[in-house]
């Protein structure tokens, strides 16, 4: 993918201003602080419920950021999503007046689609993964002359995820670690950009179904990877964004990935211990610690994002 001049990588004045733009429109999401023999775990966890924001995760903070960044076209917007971009985008362009035109693959479960098109978007499905989708949905901005929001590789769209660690870090500063499941990498690369300095690391959760990020971190450059497994629809970008891998290339402690089952037992402890309904992509972050894919180090304070919930309910229990 190729990268426009006029697109940076974000620092923490841009996420600042993000956080002022967007502020009218999102939610400042509570955080859980949880005891781990609560949870079988070695140590207790503050969980930031991403899940509760407007559309069901923490995408609208770049939604919006990017959408009010510039004037908007009469055409409004496009974007291609496994789902949780595609609502949060929807979400926006309703709220800021504005048609938009979702894609999504094959892939995106029925709940997505019906928060999407609950929206009032268009929406097109088509395509096995989100990379079809994404040109798909390139080819159509090229005709109406519609603004693309992009999933994660917008400067925009990642100083407006960054917003999540400015809050997290003010509700939270004793944090020592924080884990964040990737998928194209916008929220992870907006929030080490934030943490950068800080002192507090940056741990990326992948299911090994999707390695985008440990792949290319591997290769020294963004690759494709394979795409697949339960949390696919949320994660299963082919490659991470070329402006959050120069970030995570810095930034991020450690890339780590997590099977199908433990995701899985992530969403039912999230269930069990809290009544968290996660969708697999919002439980991948939590799994890391399940499995021990990532063990904390002594002393170690540890937040978890849990940063989506479109999943249908019955499917966690």
């Amino acid at each position: 993918m190729s990268i426009h001049p006029e697109l940076i990588h974000p620092d923490r004045a841009a996420i600042r201003a993000a956080a002022a733009r967007i502020a009218p429109h999102i939610r400042r999401t509570p955080l859980l602080r949880v005891a781990g023999d609560e949870l079988g775990l070695p140590c207790d966890l503050t969980l930031k419920l991403e899940l509760l924001q407007a559309s069901g995760s923490f995408k609208p903070r770049g939604a919006f950021n990017r959408m009010l960044s510039q004037p908007l076209p009469a055409a409004g917007v496009i974007a291609a999503s496994g789902g949780n971009h595609g609502a949060a985008v929807a979400h926006a362009a309703r709220r800021l007046g504005v048609p938009a035109e979702i894609f999504v693959p094959e892939i995106t479960g029925a709940a997505k689609r019906a928060r999407i098109e609950g929206y009032g978007a268009r929406l097109v499905v088509g395509g096995a993964a989100y990379d079809a989708a994404r040109q798909a949905s390139e080819a159509r901005a090229a005709q109406t002359g519609a603004l693309m929001i992009h999933a994660y590789d917008q400067a925009e769209v990642l100083a407006g995820q960054g917003t999540v660690a400015l809050e997290w870090q003010e509700d939270a500063p004793e944090l020592t670690h924080v884990l964040v499941a990737t998928g194209g990498g916008g929220l992870i690369g907006g929030m080490a950009a934030w943490y950068a300095g800080s002192g507090v690391a940056v741990v990326s959760v992948e299911p090994e179904g999707c390695p985008t990020l440990a792949t290319a971190l591997r290769e020294g450059r963004p690759v494709p990877a394979p795409v697949g497994g339960v949390a696919a629809d949320s994660l299963g970008a082919r490659q991470v964004g070329a402006l959050m891998f120069a970030v995570a290339q810095e930034h991020v402690s450690a890339a780590v990935l997590v099977p199908d089952d433990a995701i899985r037992a992530a969403q039912r402890l999230l269930w069990d211990a809290s009544r968290i309904v996660a969708e697999p992509g919002g439980a991948t972050a939590l799994a890391a610690l399940l499995c021990g894919a990532w063990t904390p180090p002594p002393g170690a304070r540890v937040g978890v994002l849990v940063c989506g919930g479109n999943c249908d309910p019955g499917s966690v229990a």
